[in-house]
């Protein structure tokens, strides 16, 4: 008897979890996401349908299944930009309106459509300007901006962290100066918050002028000076080394001087890479500092890489409209010591110098 009732509980628990397996399918394939009114799908998603569904084809080959009963492209990118949007667990992901499956399941597609948006889609969106056609037209965009500096910007840097879950290997490194555990993430933008280079591969303990030193857009700045491309350079805050192809600014300048005014338009100039940070943590909030990314710091860059991908695909496909966010701050201190940084740090003072002489005396 004691076997039978042992049976007949398996067998009855087997059923279950078979029929919630069922309904779960029936849920995904009745309730359809498309079928919401617009604003309503860009609340929940993000992005519009029609981004959706080019996203859906442009990763068709990294994410279609074999079984017959294997979930669509773009339930899959459904799941992934509303973990992206909310930043909150697998199953609450899993049990919304419209998705109607388990934990494993939307963990599998996170995972799936991040690596093919890492391996398809990032090179193609984001690009730093490489060609002498790129550069002259990144110029372009920063002279016409509402507060431009001076001609030869071509981008706004600065970093900003995203929290993640205390990895298991070199756990210190990845505390940064607020105490808690993030990947320093270093954001190169234009005026139109479209995100020129992203670097999200160092722990949250590395400083910013590291991180830059490390950088393959500095090495493309670099050898573009060399090369005679003078004449152009990006901007960013204290926190990075002054050097000829990146102008700072200048600590505590009386008010009314020439390098008073540098400062001014500089700050003006750079607050574009301050809003990004809020615009971007806004709308994905998985990488805001109230969430925590529950992946390790390799899986938690992806991340990074696929949500600025996304912001890049909004901005291009203009669905949505930038709205005035609080800058998120960052303090930085300034460190670096050795004679290459000297010889090229006062290469970059006689390119400061020249500027606040020749445009704001």
């Amino acid at each position: 008897m004691a076997f039978e009732f042992v049976a007949n509980n398996l067998t009855q628990n087997v059923t279950a979890s078979s029929a919630s397996r069922i309904d779960r399918r029936l849920l995904r394939d009745i309730d359809d996401p498309f079928e919401l009114e617009h604003a309503e799908f860009k609340k929940l998603y993000r992005v519009s349908p029609d981004i959706v569904m080019g996203l859906a084809d442009r990763l068709h080959e990294n994410l279609r299944g074999q079984r017959i009963s294997a979930i669509s492209e773009e339930k899959q990118v459904l799941c992934a930009l509303r973990f992206y949007a909310t930043g909150c667990y697998q199953r609450p992901v899993g049990e919304q309106w419209g998705i109607s499956m388990s934990q494993s399941s939307i963990s599998r597609c996170i995972h799936r459509v991040t690596d093919a948006i890492n391996e398809k889609g990032l090179f193609d969106e984001i690009k730093f300007p490489m060609t002498q056609e790129e550069r002259q037209a990144a110029k372009e965009v920063f002279s016409s901006a509402p507060a431009p500096f001076v001609g030869g910007t071509i981008g706004a840097i600065d970093c900003t962290h995203v929290s993640i879950l205390a990895p298991k290997v070199h756990e210190e490194a990845y505390v940064n100066h607020h105490g808690y555990h993030s990947i320093n993430v270093q954001m190169i933008c234009d005026p139109n918050l479209k995100i020129l280079n992203v670097n999200a591969k160092f722990p949250g303990a590395r400083h910013d002028a590291y991180i830059w030193s490390s950088c393959a857009a500095r090495r493309a700045m670099q050898r573009a000076h060399e090369n005679g491309n003078r004449h152009m350079f990006l901007i960013g805050d204290s926190g990075y080394p002054l050097e000829p192809w990146l102008m700072t600014p200048l600590p505590n300048q009386p008010e009314g001087t020439p390098k008073f005014r540098y400062n001014e338009a500089l700050c003006k100039a750079r607050n574009p890479i301050e809003r990004l940070f809020g615009v971007l943590k806004g709308t994905w909030r998985c990488l805001s500092r109230q969430r925590v990314l529950l992946y390790e710091p390799c899986f938690a860059g992806k991340i990074v890489n696929a949500c600025s991908t996304l912001h890049n695909i909004r901005l291009r496909e203009q669905s949505f409209e930038i709205d005035d966010i609080d800058p998120i701050l960052v303090e930085h201190a300034v460190t670096n010591s050795e004679e290459t940084f000297n010889s090229i740090s006062s290469a970059g003072k006689r390119v400061q110098e020249r500027l606040i002489a020749n445009v704001f005396s």
